[in-house]
């Protein structure tokens, strides 16, 4: 386990805008950071940073919190697991209070996977640089591809001995499990057999945007026709290809600083051309290009130049790729090589300041380039012709921005020679459907704001709220925190149509760790000085053991805290929050049921945030009304922010009860 001393460190070291600019771009908006949701497909940013607070808020999903809570919500981080990752990032020494062979053996299944493909990816490392078939096949294949030893190591390249089982018997040696290995990819197994996936190829880890290995790419170099050319991990828990970039780990700080990615098809793509110089480049890595690839893209840089070779087949089948950008509301522009290039032979053989003025110079607009490929096809022919501007038209619909769709309406008119007036006229046709969707949205949201008005009007039970809610909270830290129970994370999601439909997804989490994730989203902190010191020891016992002892752990606290605490074990009295329990005949002491412990803590926490947002937002209200305020402008986005928010909860907190009675 890590010591306290090194958590500590790590949380007055660590400064969230640079933790979360590593992920997100953000643009100055007063005194805080403005950017893109990396939590829900949004068109507008909403995710806020306060670099005074030292914490984040996501106004589309509801999440919030500091640099530790972020790591741990967006890469799916233990605590312990986002403590390492910023101890590397800001080279501090960690301290363990015990083994690493305990903290492995304690590891969950999706980290034991992460594990797994560490160890491999080191593993195929050390056979390419240590290793006689190593070094004669797999090195020598990557220096003739024009790689320096410092590339080969930047990118963790590695090369799969062409036995068998090679990885899968150094692995098990090691004490990794055969169903880990099976689940990553990396052996198959069957019929009481089991072989390495990867056998005699050379490999490309493929890393997330924090640098974890999900997956693996592995080219064969022997021309066995039977056997496929690359090779990628099949999806698992821990790798969708359709959610992953290859490179974005080594091009995240180069895309945000310069404002732009390269994207390109291939692995030496993307390692030629950073070896040239051009950093901010990634690759699809020969799939189709998704959604979830370009809005990972999104959250850095608005602007991304497609590359492509001269291959006018290949062009043609990318061109949906094109409106998948636009329509994320990014700016594309597409640059091709001469005939009998790719980006890794040019680059390769190109110096970095013609490789630069080539692409800037030869870089064309969505429009300008559509228009040169397609008019090849319809040459004189108006069918065609008609054909390509509808096709064209149709792209520009995808834009969100009005402004952006008439300029390019424009210059589609000029390069087509038609009038603006007919583009127009088909540009409205193709948006009625949206139009229509749109005004449906802002009727149902009008009927959800006076459904929120009526309630906020509607008067709480006289008890103190706040003493009850942060006595619920202890409550279920100290009799249930360390059972793991199933939880919903919602969050909002965009159609093809920029319709917004709220989206589910199942996690189990231990209740501790969803109870603090979920406040730290608000920036609670307890109103009463007795219960806050309590909650955070509580946090902090269960980050640094796996067991708890309530007995023991009353017995290690001062006494006045003790005293609090043996009160809320010894209460035998049913939970009653809202009633709900209470009428379902449900009590708190059913700790093996899992669904209602579920239940009780979503209950609390929801009800929690709920109460506090109204808190907040009548304290910045007074503020307006009081003329207290830096600037009246970021209040003001602060207070509808926060009213979305409201809403968002209230209509959970409706159907929560509905599911209930």
């Amino acid at each position: 386990m890590i010591s306290q001393n090194t958590i500590d460190l790590v949380f007055e070291t660590a400064r969230v805008e640079e933790v979360i600019g590593d992920f997100v771009q953000l643009k100055r908006a007063g005194s805080n950071l403005k950017g893109l949701s990396p939590f829900s497909n949004e068109k507008s940013p909403s995710f806020m940073v306060s670099p005074v607070k030292q914490i984040w808020k996501d106004f589309s999903s509801g999440k919030g919190g500091n640099a530790v809570t972020f790591l741990m919500e967006h890469e799916h981080f233990s605590f312990p697991e986002a403590i390492r990752y910023l101890a590397k990032k800001y080279n501090i020494e960690i301290e363990e209070t015990v083994s690493a062979d305990e903290d492995k053996a304690e590891a969950n299944e999706k980290e034991s996977m992460y594990l797994v493909s560490e160890f491999a990816g080191s593993y195929f490392q050390k056979v390419l640089w240590e290793e006689e078939e190593g070094k004669a096949i797999g090195l020598s294949y990557f220096k003739e591809r024009g790689f320096t030893s410092e590339t080969i190591k930047k990118f963790n390249l590695g090369y799969s001995p062409n036995t068998w089982d090679a990885l899968t018997k150094e692995a098990l040696g090691k004490g990794y499990k055969l169903e880990y290995l099976e689940k990553t990819g990396l052996t198959i197994v069957g019929e009481g057999k089991q072989f390495d996936r990867f056998k005699g190829r050379v490999m490309f880890p493929i890393q997330s945007m924090s640098g974890r290995i999900l997956g693996f790419g592995g080219r064969i170099l022997t021309n066995d026709k039977k056997a496929a050319k690359y090779l990628n991990s099949p999806e698992s828990e821990i790798y969708h290809k359709s959610k992953v970039l290859y490179g974005i780990f080594h091009a995240k700080q180069a895309i945000a600083k310069q404002d732009r990615c390269f994207l390109v098809e291939g692995y030496t793509d993307v390692i030629q051309m950073h070896q040239a110089g051009i950093e901010n480049v990634v690759s699809s890595s020969g799939t189709a290009l998704t959604p979830d690839q370009i809005r990972l893209i999104n959250r850095l840089t608005k602007n991304i130049t497609v590359l492509f070779d001269g291959d006018a087949a290949g062009l043609r089948a990318s061109l949906r790729g094109i409106d998948l950008i636009l329509e994320e509301g990014m700016n594309v522009k597409i640059c091709t090589f001469p005939d009998g290039e790719d980006p890794d032979s040019f680059a390769k053989n190109t110096p970095y300041e013609d490789l630069v003025r080539y692409l800037e110079q030869n870089a064309k607009d969505f429009i300008q380039f559509k228009a040169s490929l397609l008019m090849q096809d319809a040459q004189n022919d108006p069918i065609k012709k008609a054909e390509l501007i509808r096709d064209m038209v149709t792209s520009i619909s995808k834009i969100p921005d009005r402004i952006k769709r008439e300029i390019y309406v424009q210059e589609c008119a000029r390069i087509m020679d038609i009038s603006e007036q007919v583009l127009f006229s088909t540009l409205a046709q193709l948006g009625q459907k949206e139009l229509s969707e749109a005004n449906k949205k802002f009727k149902q949201d009008q009927k959800v704001f006076e459904v929120v008005k009526n309630e906020s009007n509607q008067a709480l039970e006289k008890v103190d709220i706040v003493t009850l809610l942060e006595k619920s909270v202890l409550e279920i830290l100290l009799l249930y925190g360390h059972l793991e129970a199933e939880f919903e994370n919602v969050f909002v999601q965009y159609d093809d149509n920029g319709k917004e439909t709220e989206v589910s997804e199942k996690v189990i989490q231990k209740i501790y760790e969803r109870i603090y994730l979920s406040l730290q989203e608000d920036e609670i902190e307890f109103a009463n000085p007795v219960f806050n010191a309590i909650y955070l020891d509580l946090v902090s016992h269960y980050h640094q053991n796996e067991s708890f002892d309530k007995n023991q752990y009353v017995t290690n606290l001062n006494p006045d805290f003790a005293q609090v605490v043996t009160d809320i074990i010894m209460n035998d009295e049913k939970y009653n929050l809202h009633g709900w329990l209470d009428k379902k005949q449900v009590f708190v002491k059913e700790k093996d049921d899992v669904e209602v412990l579920s239940r009780l803590v979503t209950e609390t926490i929801v009800t929690f945030r709920e109460f506090l947002i109204t808190q907040i937002n009548t304290d910045l209200m007074n503020q307006v009304k009081e003329g207290v305020v830096d600037s009246l402008e970021d209040l003001i986005v602060a207070i509808n922010d926060y009213n979305k928010l409201k809403v968002s909860i209230t209509r959970r907190i409706g159907r929560m009860r509905s599911d209930y009675n």
